[in-house]
């Protein structure tokens, strides 16, 4: 029964150690994506419309 009392308390050492290796990995930037911006300019752009607004002056043009 000892041996199972002993094997979570390493199963939970290692597994807090893993956390805290992690959390300090996303902390100090290691997965900040450096790939996508170098390549985003070869990307296609969306064209965007501008749409002109409707003046008074323009609504009441005799036909």
């Amino acid at each position: 029964m000892s041996v199972i009392y002993l094997l979570i308390s390493i199963s939970i050492i290692v597994a807090a150690a893993f956390l805290y290796a992690f959390l300090r990995a996303v902390r100090t930037g290691q997965y900040d994506d450096d790939y996508t911006p170098s390549v985003r300019m070869l990307f296609d752009d969306e064209l965007v419309t501008k749409s002109k607004p409707i003046t008074n002056k323009e609504e009441q043009k005799p036909i």
